[in-house]
């Protein structure tokens, strides 16, 4: 790239060693991202002010910085501890460009991307370290494009938000120049990831932000459908069942995202439910299910389920299990109760034995394994579309969309190996066990 494509950045660091840090932290993925770091208001695209909030004096030479840098250059972007109350800035200065709080690394990288976008920077391989796409630990061909952080739940065997904190979602641009990159790089399947995806954008407001300069909404919809647009499998992970979830239904039905589907909903028994600190309407979601069948009838459902939580009584696991058979879900994780430290479900009367928790999950696993082996019993005789994850001297491994990586079934083709890992291709499924396909 030629030096007069580049864009500029100039930055005003106010404020502690901490803040200091915060600033290099910015700086060094901007010039990852291809920005140039310029010393003179003149010479900038953009300012970006990393604001002190601590005292009052350091909110005014803060206030002071951003007006100077307004003056002198006209398009700024503030982030640091006295952007956690915008309105402190906006007040004084209501033509920032955008205003961040303390340690928003992302949420900064990503205004200066939506104000003043980076020219596509070719990766060369003998002089970047980096590949564009990144370090990655999955194969070439599929990838996990986490979305968010944290969670805002306070389910009672759960310390998911002691340790990670309060849900934080990335700004929806930046996740969108991820995929783009990972696709660019030969992925052609994303899993969708975060402790809750179907809460992405909520801590924002859905705010909007941009991708190659047009506006898309932080929020799961939204997201899944610029995602569709690449022409790749998009699978939806860890999708808490909210009821705007019906809404990417029709999406699977149209073929712009897999239709595949992981919620988990831990138990079927309403009292449970109530004491995991979870939605307690399993007859409602019995129905929501109907309904997203009726809509997609291709989609596949994984979920995960507890047995043996404190206060789980026999008829609760009964419940549970009639829940399985109505339902009829197709993947199905099941785990034995085991207290964490720092949950509040350790504090629950009526601790369930081992054995009996132990008798339970055979009872679950046989209920559903009769479940899963006709459901893909039925799928004999049928052309699916298969993903190769590996190929060998004896045939290639694949999966269906109904497959995700490591945690579901695989297709066999047996004697078949002139083909690629992230081949796709169309075979007749002509046996079935009761947990994987066969050619």
């Amino acid at each position: 790239m030629s030096t007069a494509e580049r864009k500029s950045i100039g930055f005003v660091s106010l404020g502690c060693p901490k803040a200091l840090v915060d600033s290099e932290r910015i700086l060094t993925q901007l010039k990852l991202d291809g920005y140039d770091i310029v010393p003179s208001y003149q010479d900038a695209d953009v300012v970006v002010v990393n604001t002190c909030g601590f005292i009052d004096s350091a909110k005014q030479e803060s206030l002071d910085s951003i007006g100077e840098a307004l003056r002198e250059n006209g398009k700024v972007i503030v982030t640091g501890c006295m952007g956690k109350d915008a309105e402190d800035i906006t007040r004084v200065h209501p033509d920032v460009l955008a205003v961040t709080g303390p340690q928003a690394y992302e949420e900064v990288v990503g205004a200066v991307h939506e104000f003043v976008p980076a020219p596509a920077v070719e990766h060369n391989p003998f002089t970047d370290l980096v590949p564009p796409q990144g370090v990655k630990l999955t194969p070439r061909h599929y990838a996990y494009l986490k979305i968010s952080e944290g969670c805002n739940h306070s389910c009672s065997f759960c310390i998911i938000p002691d340790m990670r904190g309060k849900l934080v979602s990335r700004p929806i641009g930046d996740v969108m120049e991820e995929a783009e990159r990972l696709v660019k790089a030969g992925v052609r399947e994303l899993l969708v990831i975060s402790q809750d995806t179907s809460a992405y954008g909520v801590d924002i407001k859905y705010r909007t932000g941009f991708w190659n300069g047009r506006p898309l909404k932080t929020r799961m919809q939204e997201l899944a459908e610029a995602l569709g647009e690449f022409g790749i499998w998009v699978r939806l992970h860890y999708v808490y069942p909210y009821p705007h979830v019906d809404h990417v239904i029709p999406l699977m039905a149209e073929g712009k995202i897999t239709p595949y589907l992981d919620i988990p909903f831990q138990h079927g028994s309403p009292r449970v439910l109530k004491a995991m600190k979870r939605p307690a309407a399993a007859e409602n979601t019995l129905e929501r299910i109907r309904a997203w069948r009726e809509i997609c009838p291709e989609i596949t459902l994984r979920s995960t389920f507890i047995v043996g939580f404190p206060g789980e009584t026999e008829e609760d696991f009964e419940v549970l299990l009639d829940f399985l058979e109505e339902a009829q879900l197709d993947r199905v994780g099941c785990f034995q109760y085991s207290p964490v430290d720092g949950a509040a479900a350790n504090e629950l009367p009526g601790h369930v034995p081992t054995e009996v928790m132990q008798d339970r999950w055979e009872r679950f696993m046989a209920t559903q394994q009769a479940i899963s082996t006709r459901k893909l019993q039925d799928k004999i005789g049928s052309t699916q579309e298969i993903l190769i994850d590996s190929v060998d001297g004896e045939g290639a491994v694949g999966r269906t969309h109904a497959d995700a990586p490591e945690i579901d079934g695989l297709v066999h083709l047996a004697g078949i190996t002139d083909l690629t890992p992230g081949d796709f291709v169309e075979a007749e499924i002509s046996g079935a066990d009761e947990y994987d396909l066969y050619v």
